[in-house]
């Protein structure tokens, strides 16, 4: 029996995992196709698609699924045009609300905002007007780099333009401006660091700090709304 429940334990993991690996390449996807449409397919004139390019590189998305949706998103592939649209929402705590942006991609924005406005309430969350929570954030670009030499790569990103430089063991998180993003990207390669990430973000004017009993609560919610399909990433203020 124990042989039994362990294969079950393994196959459910392996479940969750080709599950979470596909949602991630769902998204990836749909990064690639909305950054072809706006912009065409080629990365060295485009640099929204060459960020969502390098995404997918660093998450191992396979050659052939980020051909096929740069193709679709300049038209060369089937398939309906692909829509970015931003939800805002509240989830209320003890002491303060959180506040909500949720980026979602889709191709029936009727659809989309339907199943995002259910989900929201079945979690315990509010669903409100546009503008409502966006002016609680700023726009950015991240750019997360490792390297030993922190000093060098901080004075080399704020003479490329950064608005912030932060540090985090031998991490580094450069802020930028969202259109000077791939710029200073592209101004550090040369030097000795490794690219971790970059991506362009929803920052926090002012985070707040959640008691651990409404930080576990917050969880639950935040799942069930990053758990719908057309959701590419949820911004929020928590701390």
């Amino acid at each position: 029996m124990s042989g039994h429940n362990k294969w079950s334990t393994i196959k459910h993991r392996k479940g969750a995992q080709d599950a979470k690996r596909a949602k991630i390449f769902s998204r990836l996807s749909k990064n690639l196709i909305i950054a072809a449409q706006s912009g065409g397919s080629d990365p060295e004139m485009n640099a929204t698609l060459k960020i969502a390019i390098d995404q997918a590189r660093r998450e191992n998305m396979p050659k052939d699924n980020i051909d096929r949706a740069i193709k679709r998103g300049s038209g060369e592939g089937a398939g309906e045009k692909i829509e970015e649209m931003i939800y805002e929402a509240y989830y209320p705590t003890q002491n303060e609300n959180v506040a909500l942006l949720i980026l979602c991609a889709t191709d029936n924005t009727n659809r989309t905002v339907g199943e995002i406005k259910s989900e929201i309430k079945k979690g315990g969350g509010k669903f409100v007007p546009s503008g409502s929570v966006s002016f609680q954030f700023e726009h950015v670009g991240h750019i997360i780099v490792q390297s030993a030499n922190q000093e060098e790569i901080e004075l080399a990103a704020i003479d490329a333009g950064a608005l912030d430089v932060k540090h985090k063991d031998q991490e580094i998180l450069i802020i930028t401006e969202p259109n000077k993003m791939h710029v200073i990207q592209k101004k550090l390669e040369g030097d000795s660091l490794t690219l971790l990430s970059a991506t362009l973000t929803y920052m926090p004017k002012q985070p707040i700090i959640l008691s651990s009993e409404d930080q576990k609560k917050y969880e639950k919610f935040y799942e069930i709304i990053d758990d719908q399909d057309d959701v590419q990433k949820i911004y929020d203020n928590v701390e």
